[in-house]
């Protein structure tokens, strides 16, 4: 469990809060509850209805579709905060790797702080245009090395063309 005081000095260096003045991370750092997850523990699944942030604090958790890992993401990063904004059904499972602690902000918590600073929304936006082009660079490494050979056939076919 996190004093009051570890609790501000950690959130302060989670990405998406970074910029925010500290009597708003003072409040926010109160409101959030603290979580622990064993080992191998399903935090949701995919589908699953959400509604709350999540924060790494200790241990890391593996996003996947399926079996399928997606990402493994460690102390200070954060999970779930496509549906604080859509009300669509998680896109991922999460799942510990190891024993966690995570810090947990809801929907309605996050509805506030925004009102009352709405830097935040700006940060988080940042936060999921960078998981977005991560995707888009993965997806694109995937679409490369699966189309390659096909390119290659396509290539000694045109140069037995041109003799």
């Amino acid at each position: 469990m996190l004093s009051s005081v570890e609790r501000l000095l950690f959130i302060r260096g989670v990405p998406i809060f970074q910029e925010l003045r500290d009597d708003f991370l003072v409040r926010l750092a109160s409101v959030m509850d603290e979580l622990s997850f064993p080992v191998h523990h399903t935090i949701f699944t995919q589908g699953q209805e959400g509604r709350s942030l999540y924060i790494v604090v200790s241990g890391r958790v593996r996003v996947h579709l399926g079996e399928r890992e997606l990402a493994q993401l460690e102390k200070g990063t954060c999970f779930g905060e496509m549906s604080l904004f859509d009300a669509e059904p998680r896109s991922a499972s999460i799942t510990t790797l190891e024993t966690c602690e995570c810090l947990v902000l809801t929907q309605m918590q996050l509805y506030d702080a925004i009102e009352e600073t709405p830097g935040i929304a700006v940060n988080i936006i940042r936060l999921l245009s960078r998981r977005i082009r991560e995707l888009n660079r993965k997806l694109n490494a995937y679409q490369v090395t699966n189309t390659e050979p096909d390119l290659s056939k396509a290539a000694s076919k045109a140069r037995l063309a041109d003799e």
